[in-house]
C-alpha cells in the first residue's frame, strides 16, 4: 500500500477536525444578578447587598489530541475545564456605609458556575438613590466593577433603569518601554438601554498613557448586552517597577433623562527587564606571556530597566584556576567586576565563550557571548643577552690575568 493511501486520508480528516474545533473560551467573572434587602431602606437602617458572581465561560476548556493520526492508531481526546480563581470581593460604598470587612481568596469557580456574594450595608441620614460598586479581582489580571443601586426613601422604580459595570483584562504584567493591551467590557444589567456611554481615560499616572485616544464613545448598550473597548497603553521606558494606576470614567443617559458616573480602575503591574552585557574586558598584566598566569576581569553591566539577581559568571578556557565569579545584584545603569585567576596558557589565540547567569522578575536567564585571549610566546633573549655578556666578561678576565701576565727569570 502506497504512502498516500495508507496516510493521506487520516491525515486530511485530522486537519479538518482540527479546523473545526470550537475556540476556547475565556474565563471571566461578571455579576449575573443581585438582591438589595429591603428593596428601598430608610435613613440610618440595615439592609444586605447579595450579588452572584458567575463566571461566564460556559465551556472554558482546552482539547488536546495525542497519538499518531492513522487507520489503526487512533487519536485521543483530552479536555480539562479552566476555572477562574477569585482572589478578593470588595463593596465600595458611594455614600452607602459598608458594614464588614472584603472577602480574600475565595477560590476557584468553574465554567458556567455561580457563588453568592452578601455585604451588610447601612443607610445614609440623606435620601436618594445610591450606587455602591462591587469590586471582583481574579487571578491573571482581570477585575470586575459593578454598580448595585440601593434606594434610600425614594420612590424611583430601579427596574427602569440601565446599569452600566465593568469588567477589565489587563496583562498580567508588562516591560518598561512596552505595549500593553487592555479590554474594557461595558456591561449593562438594567432593563433599559443605556445611551450616549462616554468612557474618558485619565491621565494619573506619568508613566503610562493611552497610544491612541483618551474618550470613547458607545451609541447605545441595549438591556443585557455588552459592549468591549479594547484600549493599547503606551509605557515609558524608564518608569518605575510596580503598579502604575490609570482611572476610568463611563458616563452614560437613562431612560428619564438624567446622566449616570460610574468609576473604575485599570491597575498595570510593571516589572522591569534586565539586559546584560559586557562592559569591558581587561587582562593582569596586559601583555600575556605564555605559561605565565594572569588575571582576566570581565566588567558585566545592565543597560535594563529591572535588578539583575544573583548574577553569575563563567568562562570556558581550558586552563587551571577560578573559572567562576559570583557577582551578586546589578541594578540598572550599573556594571560589575567578574575576575577569573588563571594559570599559564600556551601561545597564540584561543576563543572561548563568557556564560552570564542572573534571575529578574520575569525568571532564570542565562546569555553566552564568544571572547578571544592573545597569548604571546615566552621571550628569552634577555637571558641569552645575560649569558653572552657574562661569556665575554670571563674571557676578558682570562685574557687579563692569565694571558697577559708577565713571566719572570729564574737565575
Amino acid at each position: 500500500m502506497s504512502w498516500n493511501a495508507k496516510w493521506g486520508i487520516p491525515a486530511i480528516v485530522a486537519i479538518m477536525l482540527l479546523c473545526i474545533l470550537p475556540a476556547v473560551a475565556e474565563p471571566t467573572v461578571t455579576v449575573s444578578d443581585y438582591t438589595v434587602t429591603p428593596q428601598v431602606l430608610m435613613p440610618g437602617d440595615l439592609g444586605t447587598v447579595t450579588v452572584t458572581l458567575r463566571n461566564t465561560a460556559s465551556s472554558a476548556s482546552y482539547t488536546e489530541r495525542t497519538g499518531a493520526m492513522s487507520d489503526e492508531n487512533a487519536a485521543t481526546v483530552t479536555v480539562t475545564d479552566i476555572n477562574v480563581y477569585i482572589e478578593k470581593a470588595t463593596l465600595e460604598g458611594n455614600g452607602i456605609v459598608v458594614v464588614g470587612e472584603s472577602y480574600q481568596r475565595i477560590g476557584d469557580l468553574g465554567p458556567g458556575q455561580t457563588i453568592p456574594i452578601t455585604f451588610l450595608i447601612r443607610a445614609p441620614a440623606t435620601s436618594g438613590m445610591y450606587f455602591p460598586e462591587v469590586w471582583i479581582d481574579t487571578r491573571g489580571g482581570r477585575s470586575t466593577r459593578y454598580p448595585v443601586p440601593v434606594n434610600v426613601n425614594t420612590p424611583i422604580a430601579v427596574a427602569r433603569l440601565a446599569v452600566i459595570g465593568t469588567a477589565i483584562t489587563t496583562p498580567a504584567a508588562v516591560k518598561p518601554g512596552d505595549q500593553a493591551q487592555v479590554r474594557l467590557d461595558l456591561f449593562n444589567s438594567g432593563a433599559s438601554a443605556a445611551d450616549q456611554v462616554i468612557v474618558r481615560i485619565g491621565n494619573a499616572s506619568t508613566s503610562v498613557r493611552p497610544r491612541d485616544s483618551e474618550l470613547f464613545h458607545v451609541r447605545s448598550i441595549p438591556a443585557g448586552q455588552h459592549e468591549p473597548i479594547d484600549i493599547t497603553f503606551i509605557t515609558d521606558r524608564k518608569a518605575d517597577p510596580g503598579i502604575a494606576t490609570i482611572p476610568v470614567t463611563v458616563t452614560y443617559y437613562v431612560t428619564d433623562g438624567s446622566e449616570r458616573t460610574e468609576h473604575a480602575t485599570i491597575n498595570l503591574l510593571l516589572r522591569g527587564d534586565v539586559e546584560v552585557g559586557i562592559a569591558s574586558i581587561e587582562t593582569s598584566p596586559e601583555r600575556i606571556v605564555a605559561g605565565q598566569p594572569f588575571n582576566l576581569i570581565i566588567r558585566i553591566e545592565n543597560t535594563g530597566t529591572g535588578d539583575a539577581k544573583s548574577v553569575t559568571a563563567t568562562v570556558d578556557l581550558p586552563l587551571s584556576g577560578s573559572r567562576e565569579a559570583f557577582l551578586g545584584k546589578i541594578k540598572p545603569g550599573n556594571d560589575a567586576p567578574a575576575l577569573f585567576r588563571l594559570g599559564g596558557a600556551p601561545p597564540g589565540e584561543h576563543a572561548y565563550n563568557v556564560t552570564i547567569r542572573y534571575t529578574d522578575d520575569w525568571g532564570n536567564h542565562e546569555v553566552t557571548h564568544p571572547l578571544s585571549l592573545s597569548v604571546v610566546p615566552a621571550d628569552y633573549s634577555g637571558i641569552v643577552v645575560a649569558v653572552v655578556i657574562l661569556l665575554l666578561l670571563a674571557a676578558g678576565a682570562w685574557w687579563v690575568f692569565i694571558r697577559k701576565k708577565p713571566v719572570r727569570n729564574h737565575e
